[in-house]
């Protein structure tokens, strides 16, 4: 399914924040989350910070490979990448390892702002017509569209939270600043804390 971009302004438009919010919302123990450079970040901690995130920070085009080891690690646990559309595409490679790999445990969210947002609003290849939903299906992933209307976001939280994978939603979101919620940013202590929450106390 590919949805139209509704105009501008248009009541139906994704707002970021909180379809990330709704997504994690009554999450669960076992939902992992992985949170990409700069805007997923925020969004995933305005959410909640809570010790089953894992923030990427800085290290753009990682997320989506952080999330496929994790997911093959832990196949019993359900693992969601939150990522931009920057990141998406300097990871694009990501998406061949995955879809070759299947983990039925994966889903990616790209929020896709068609611009890089963190270093100046430049336009992505995405706001040229690159379609990412697209590549992934070429790639051979299951399930992989794009929304453009608050109408579609039961399906794809419903789908990203149940559905097997790979599978990937690519949410067209619009391109306005929201207050920065900053997640902790020391790397020991992120993956420290994470490790303890996934594989227990003495991990």
């Amino acid at each position: 399914m590919t949805a139209v971009d509704p105009p501008a302004g248009s009541p139906s438009q994704i707002e970021r924040r909180s379809f990330v919010a709704d997504i994690l919302r009554d999450r669960g123990e076992d939902l992992l989350v992985v949170a990409g450079l700069g805007s997923p970040c925020w969004d995933v901690a305005a959410a909640g910070d809570v010790e089953k995130n894992f923030y990427v920070w800085g290290a753009m085009g990682g997320a989506a490979m952080v999330a496929l080891g994790l997911a093959l690690a832990q196949p019993e646990k359900r693992v969601l990448v939150i990522v931009g559309d920057g990141e998406m595409l300097m990871g694009l490679g990501s998406l061949t390892t995955i879809a070759a790999r299947k983990p039925k445990n994966l889903a990616l969210l790209v929020l896709d702002n068609e611009h890089y947002a963190e270093t100046g609003n430049q336009p992505t290849h995405t706001a040229a017509g690159v379609d990412l939903a697209g590549v992934a299906r070429s790639c051979g992933f299951g399930a992989a569209y794009t929304i453009a209307s608050s109408n579609d976001q039961p399906r794809a939280r419903a789908e990203l939270l149940g559905t097997a994978g790979p599978l990937i939603v690519v949410a067209k979101i619009g391109l306005a600043p929201l207050p920065l919620v900053l997640p902790p940013r020391d790397g020991f202590y992120l993956k420290s804390r994470f490790r303890r929450a996934v594989l227990g106390a003495e991990a």
